[in-house]
């Protein structure tokens, strides 16, 4: 049995959207970072995920599944459920997604400086 997953993994005021490194969508890579443990049940991926409608992570899923990460799972039986699960190509992800997180938490005011630059209200 894999732990739950932490509802205040991904701190709301860190923008997945600040990475200049994407892998798929916005939501790609914080769905990579909630299967790293283990498979999980679409409904446990909605608890860190507070910002993501059941229609854009059914469509951010089906895209990683498609792109070879993710693997969708129908558990049989009387609670019959399906589950999602790192693919060996997903999860060799992880490792370069660490090293993107340990560049921008090293260049974070440079990122927020930029970004902020570059608004139109900035």
């Amino acid at each position: 049995m894999t732990k739950p997953l932490d509802p205040e993994m991904f701190d709301p005021v860190c923008p997945s959207g600040l990475s200049p490194i994407r892998v798929g969508d916005k939501w790609a890579a914080m769905i990579i970072r909630c299967l790293e443990e283990g498979p999980r049940r679409f409904s446990e991926l909605r608890i860190p995920l507070r910002g993501i409608t059941a229609k854009v992570l059914t469509a951010s899923l089906r895209t990683l599944e498609r792109d070879g990460f993710v693997v969708r799972t129908v558990c049989p039986g009387p609670a019959r459920h399906v589950e999602y699960a790192l693919t060996p190509l997903g999860r060799s992800l992880l490792e370069p997604m660490n090293f993107a997180c340990a560049w921008m938490e090293e260049h974070w005011e440079e990122l927020l400086d930029a970004r902020e630059a570059a608004s139109p209200t900035g």
